[in-house]
C-alpha cells in the first residue's frame, strides 16, 4: 500500500471530497485524524475506514483547534506525515451586498485555517521522511463566478500560500495545491444558488466540461493520493487543475 504507516490530518473530512480522500487514503494504509463539524457523518465514515482513525469535531478557523488536531495525531500515532485541507465555505454575495463579517469568516475558514494548521504541523512534518501537504483550492482561484468574491479571492490565496510554503519548507516537506472544477457534492448545489436558475447552473457546469460530466469526489481523491504518495516525490510547489477540461476553454 502506498501510504502504509503514514499519518494524515484531513480537514473537511465528513462530506464531499474530504470524505472521499479519507476512504481512498485508508485503503492505501494511512492512519487518519479527521476534522469536521458533523459528528453523525463522522461516525458513519469511521465505520467504513480500513485503518485506524479518529475524529475531532471543531472549527478550523480556531488556532487552538488546529493545534489539538496535531496533538491528537502525535498522541495516537506518534508522528505526522501529511495534511489534506478541504474545509471551506462560500460566503455568497456581491461586494456591495456582502457583510464584512461574511468576508472575514470566509477567509478565516478557507485560507487562514490552512495557515493555522500549517503553523501547528510543520515542525512535526519536517521530522517525517515522506512529508506531503495537499491543499484543496478551486478553479475559482483563476475563473470568476458571479457573487463569489470572498470565495474566489480566498481560493486564490490558497494557491499563493501553497507555492510560497513549498519554497520555505523544501526539501523536507512537499506542498502542492489542487484546483477542482465542478464536482458532484452538496457544495456545488449551494454555490449554484448564486445563479438565476440553480438547477440549470449545475446541469450546465457538467455539460461545459470537455468530458461532459461533473467530477466525482473520488476523482479528486485519486489526484490527492498521487500527490501525497512517493509517486510524486519530485513534485512540490505545483498547482493542478482537475476540472474535466473547463479551464482549457479559457
Amino acid at each position: 500500500m502506498k501510504l502504509q504507516n503514514r499519518t494524515f490530518i484531513i480537514t473537511g473530512a465528513t462530506s464531499g471530497m474530504g470524505r472521499a480522500m479519507a476512504l481512498e487514503f485508508s485503503r492505501e494504509g494511512a492512519k487518519l485524524i479527521l476534522s469536521g463539524r458533523n459528528e453523525e457523518a463522522a461516525e458513519e465514515l469511521l465505520s467504513l475506514l480500513q485503518t485506524e482513525a479518529y475524529f475531532l469535531a471543531g472549527d478550523v478557523s480556531d488556532p487552538g483547534y488546529n493545534q489539538r488536531l496535531v496533538e491528537l495525531a502525535l498522541e495516537k500515532f506518534g508522528q505526522l506525515d501529511g495534511l489534506l485541507t478541504n474545509a471551506g465555505m462560500l460566503g455568497l454575495g456581491s461586494i456591495t451586498d456582502l457583510p464584512l463579517e461574511t468576508w472575514t469568516q470566509t477567509f478565516n475558514v478557507n485560507l487562514t485555517s490552512v495557515f493555522h494548521l500549517l503553523k501547528a504541523s510543520l515542525p512535526h512534518l519536517q521530522k517525517s521522511p515522506n512529508a506531503s501537504v495537499v491543499i484543496n483550492s478551486s478553479i475559482a482561484a483563476f475563473k470568476s463566478f458571479p457573487n463569489h468574491p470572498a470565495y474566489c479571492a480566498s481560493k486564490a490565496g490558497l494557491v499563493a500560500l501553497a507555492k510560497q510554503a513549498a519554497v520555505d519548507y523544501a526539501p523536507h516537506v512537499r506542498i502542492n495545491c489542487i484546483c477542482p472544477g465542478p464536482v458532484d457534492t452538496p457544495f456545488i448545489h449551494a454555490s449554484a444558488v448564486a445563479f438565476p436558475d440553480p438547477a440549470k447552473a449545475v446541469e450546465n457546469a457538467g455539460r461545459n466540461t470537455l468530458v461532459q460530466r461533473l467530477g466525482e469526489p473520488e476523482d479528486i481523491a485519486k489526484l490527492a493520493l498521487f500527490l501525497a504518495s512517493d509517486d510524486a516525490s519530485w513534485i512540490t510547489g505545483s498547482v493542478y487543475t482537475i476540472d474535466g477540461g473547463i479551464m482549457a476553454r479559457g
